[in-house]
């Protein structure tokens, strides 16, 4: 990342946070925390699940792992920051913070945004040529897709990034929101930003729209092949289809409203970004748990065999 402008006159963003009353300041704060630690022991379970589980060892899983990494990371990213503010009165972030905080989100959302599609391509494959499966979703495909996450990722949030930093900021330094984010920093720069605005409704917004409308397609052309071919094992693909579908929703929903419609309200903004970095990794490994009966098998093993394991010590 390049260096910030040094015509800068403010070295520091104060964030609005919730504006809540001080009187809800205490039951927020349990929630972010209460939730801010399942997303951590869940999304683990998975990626720990996925190591040590031989049933596990699949495709599907795989990149599920990765996801569940992806998750952790992006909501890392904002939580930790977002609650220790809860015991601030000004909530301050530094201006080169801000920038890293917004090189990160959109780092881990570009990749979870490629990982969603490789879920979708697999679980294709797997459903319209079963009898290829196993040679098209080879180890070497499944490590390409992985890298490619990584790739998008970084090519996402850099081509945004590498324009922000260079911006000049020199007041107003309010950010009404819970973390920093590029449509709200954006508007503090003293420049006309215009055509930024539109590179980032590009690149975040219309990106993630095309994405989702080309997922929505897919998954509705696996129903369509599942529903011509009643039997048990359709019903479980149907099941898994729907888990799929329903994170696909969660995921890329608040992010199209976001950044492909944004100044518009920013308590509705506010709201989405709540879900995005909190709610949304937190729904993820209970949409795939509780609808997964390998997952839940490997889960449990995995737990009697750590009880085993302290028993025997």
């Amino acid at each position: 990342m390049a260096i910030l402008n040094k015509n800068s006159s403010i070295s520091e963003l104060i964030l609005l946070g919730l504006s809540i009353s001080q009187e809800h300041q205490l039951l927020f704060l349990a929630i972010f925390i209460l939730v801010y630690v399942a997303i951590i022991v869940g999304n683990l379970l998975i990626i720990i699940s996925v190591i040590f589980d031989n049933h596990l060892h699949s495709p599907m899983y795989f990149l599920l792992a990765n996801l569940s990494f992806f998750d952790l990371c992006l909501s890392s990213v904002a939580t930790p920051k977002v609650i220790a503010d809860f015991f601030r009165k000004c909530k301050t972030i530094s201006l080169w913070s801000c920038m890293v905080q917004m090189y990160f989100m959109h780092f881990f959302g570009g990749g979870e945004m490629s990982l969603l599609i490789a879920m979708a391509i697999n679980r294709y494959v797997a459903i319209c040529k079963p009898l290829h499966y196993q040679i098209i979703m080879n180890r070497r495909m499944l490590i390409g897709f992985l890298v490619l996450s990584w790739a998008v990722g970084f090519i996402h949030t850099t081509s945004q990034m590498v324009f922000m930093v260079g911006l000049p900021f020199c007041g107003p330094n309010v950010v009404d929101s819970i973390f920093c984010d590029l449509p709200l920093v954006i508007k503090l720069a003293c420049t006309d930003t215009y055509i930024l605005e539109l590179l980032v409704i590009v690149d975040s917004g219309l990106l993630s729209l095309v994405c989702f409308i080309l997922l929505v397609i897919s998954y509705i052309i696996m129903f369509v092949t599942l529903w011509q071919h009643s039997s048990k094992a359709s019903s479980k693909a149907v099941s898994t289809l729907s888990a799929h579908i329903t994170v696909v929703i969660l995921s890329f929903g608040p992010a199209i409203f976001i950044y492909a419609f944004p100044f518009n309200s920013y308590s509705v903004d506010k709201f989405l970004s709540v879900f995005y970095i909190l709610i949304t990794p937190f729904l993820k490994p209970i949409i795939y748990t509780l609808r997964n009966q390998e997952m839940k098998g490997a889960i449990k093993r995995l737990c009697s065999q750590n009880i085993v394991f302290c028993l025997d010590r």
